[in-house]
């Protein structure tokens, strides 16, 4: 695990939404794209761009709320929704907090934020486009290059071989890794051999049911102990996990519970470090609370996403460009997630290359 800058490297611990709040943004339209990839876990992934259009400018957004087509992805039932009209960045997300952008209620508690962040970012990116600004630029913080992970699993029956191909592609990538109970010792000692793994994701913060505890703190013993270095992602909430982890708390980190600045004094364990999911977390002002408050505690930060597959991940990889580029964030170019991806692979830490203008990076 690479040693991570301080989060007052950029900011002082003020929100830095005011420097974006009255940005001036004229809307005019709204269409929607449908993305599909195959992904290396052997699903079709599908989201949609978000784009809005104004003054001769457009502005794009990536919804990632729905794991299939159902009818009700943007893209399917287009929906009208009064987006129209002469706002600024700050009234216009006021506006977004009051609607509902869904056909019918979505299946995942956390859609809301995921979709409402497609429109947040289209939006952002309009206001900087017709400004003839970059996001950086506004902000007054220069990116740097950024490190990134790939964030993978094992597979049903757990083998190294899906670490051993992307390091034959990259030798270099480094990896987050959802862990499983059914990782035998012989497995998490062949893939710590490796040195290539900065996170390891328990993901005990969705609620699925825990079948077997002493499978489960077997597991835990072996990872704290094979991967020394190596953030903990998200531990379950048991007593027999909180006491195997109380020596090891300046690494654990949390995603899940993660959607407000509040969140992150309310952990169920008293952790540090927080990844920074943006499409979690929905709204420009929020995320920027997020970020302050981080900055304000120390907290080291490192960038999350959630399978992207356009703009939307560039949108993140600029973001932790500009707020925590030396962590092991999890934003690896969307190649990276498909189950056989085409050409080359690109290496970390990337060049952050945002657009001249707007929130993107350049094509």
């Amino acid at each position: 695990m690479a040693t991570v800058t301080s989060p007052s490297r950029t900011i002082q611990g003020e929100s830095l939404w005011p420097r974006l709040a009255d940005l001036p943004l004229v809307v005019e339209s709204c269409e929607y794209d449908g993305l599909h990839a195959v992904l290396a876990n052997e699903f079709t992934r599908v989201t949609t761009h978000v784009r809005l259009i104004g003054a001769g400018a457009d502005g794009l957004g990536e919804d990632i709320s729905l794991m299939e087509e159902d009818g009700t992805s943007l893209h399917e039932a287009r929906p009208a929704l009064g987006l129209e009209g002469e706002w600024t960045l700050a009234s216009f997300s006021d506006h977004l907090a009051t609607l509902d952008l869904f056909v019918k209620p979505p299946e995942w508690e956390g859609a809301p934020r995921f979709r409402r962040w497609a429109f947040e970012s289209a939006a952002l990116d309009l206001a900087l486009r017709q400004a003839g600004r970059a996001l950086h630029e506004v902000l007054e913080l220069e990116p740097q290059p950024l490190r990134f992970v790939n964030s993978l699993g094992l597979g049903k029956q757990p083998s190294i071989e899906p670490v051993r191909r992307r390091l034959a592609r990259s030798p270099g990538v480094r990896f987050k890794l959802d862990a499983e109970a059914t990782w035998a010792p012989e497995l998490v000692d062949e893939v710590a051999a490796t040195g290539a793994v900065d996170t390891i994701d328990f993901k005990g913060q969705y609620g699925f049911e825990v079948e077997d505890p002493q499978a489960l703190a077997n597991l835990y013993d072996r990872v704290i102990a094979a991967f020394p270095d190596a953030y903990l992602e998200d531990p379950h909430d048991l007593p027999e996990i909180a006491s195997r982890l109380g020596d090891h708390l300046h690494r654990v980190s949390y995603d899940s519970p993660i959607r407000t600045a509040q969140d992150i004094g309310a952990t169920p364990l008293a952790a540090r470090v927080v990844n920074v999911k943006p499409s979690r977390i929905g709204s420009v002002r929020e995320l920027l609370e997020v970020y302050a408050r981080c900055a304000r505690e120390g907290r080291p930060m490192y960038g999350g996403g959630m399978g992207e597959l356009g703009v939307g991940r560039g949108q993140i990889e600029l973001l932790a460009a500009i707020f925590h580029p030396d962590a092991p964030n999890d934003v690896a170019p969307s190649a990276y997630n498909e189950d056989d991806p085409a050409g080359e692979l690109p290496g970390s830490p990337l060049d952050p290359s945002p657009a001249p203008s707007g929130f993107r990076r350049a094509a």
